[in-house]
């Protein structure tokens, strides 16, 4: 089944909802990385809710950014997503390795303390930037807390990634729930029960990988209206020339200094680890651009 996001509306247009299944675009960036089943779980709940804030903003160039700067082994979580569902990240150490806590992997444990920041380029002027403390570092927790302390829109965001013995992702998905200022108390109870009873997204998903499942049990009984579907994916738009232009961006003197080692340069993109390569003779070609007025 492929990826993707469900956008809905729920009591009488009072709450808007947004759910996810992402096991594929997080089985790809557990492979590409090579992660770890703590960092997986970490990369992927972030991927995840990554994804489903991009689908919030409304044009096709608009670029959602999730940083993650923490004191743990992971070292940091970077995700950049875009309006369509693509979605993109990686970790600062993917073999992070921890022990469970509770018996579920301690993806609190591997970020430890430290902030997340949420950037939002819209094509304004500036972006628009908010940062909160970690409260949990389950990340779910961490952005239900950014929602309404930044933004301040009451949310509840829930994210899972559920692993195989062997380190393959089984399932991943997540929701995120928020509020209109003028909801009923009425519904708003509904709705705060029903988070209530809700055991975990992994539970879920394992009983029913879909996202409008996981909207029919936060949402019961509270008139669901489903607006809009889309695919999700994990998408890198690096290229051989985007790289050249962030060679060219290290200064003539730095490309003198690879052009003298005599030894073909691999380049890494930090997204989806894809390698470049470039020749003594690329770079020498490089470095002319590099001196042309710009």
């Amino acid at each position: 089944m492929s990826d993707y996001i469900v956008r809905a509306i729920a009591g009488n247009s009072q709450i808007r909802a947004f759910a996810a299944v992402t096991t594929n675009l997080v089985e790809e960036a557990r492979v590409r990385h090579e992660t770890s089943p703590v960092a997986t779980a970490a990369l992927g709940r972030l991927l995840t809710a990554g994804a489903m804030m991009g689908s919030m903003m409304k044009n096709d160039d608009d670029v959602l950014t999730l940083l993650i700067k923490c004191g743990g082994k992971i070292g940091g979580v970077t995700v950049t997503a875009d309006s369509q569902g693509h979605v993109k990240g990686y970790v600062n150490n993917p073999h992070v390795m921890l022990p469970p806590k509770n018996g579920k992997l301690d993806v609190g444990g591997a970020l430890g303390p430290g902030f997340i920041q949420v950037i939002k380029d819209m094509g304004l002027k500036e972006p628009y930037s908010g940062q909160t403390v970690l409260q949990t570092g389950e990340i779910g927790d961490d952005l239900s807390y950014y929602f309404a302390t930044s933004e301040q829109v009451p949310s509840s965001v829930g994210l899972g990634v559920l692993m195989t013995l062997d380190n393959h992702v089984k399932a991943a998905g997540g929701f995120i729930i928020q509020v209109m200022p003028f909801i009923t108390e009425s519904i708003l109870q509904k709705l705060e029960q029903n988070i209530q009873n809700i055991t975990t997204v992994t539970e879920i998903l394992e009983e029913n990988a879909r996202a409008e499942v996981m909207l029919k049990k936060v949402l019961d009984g509270l008139d669901v209206e489903i607006t809009d579907i889309i695919p999700a994916a994990f998408y890198c738009n690096c290229s051989k020339e985007r790289i050249e232009k962030a060679i060219i961006s290290v200064g003539e003197d730095e490309i003198k200094s690879m052009i003298a080692d005599g030894e073909t340069v691999e380049v890494m993109c930090h997204f989806c680890n894809t390698a470049y390569y470039y020749t003594v003779e690329a770079l020498q070609e490089i470095l002319q651009k590099a001196k042309k007025p710009r």
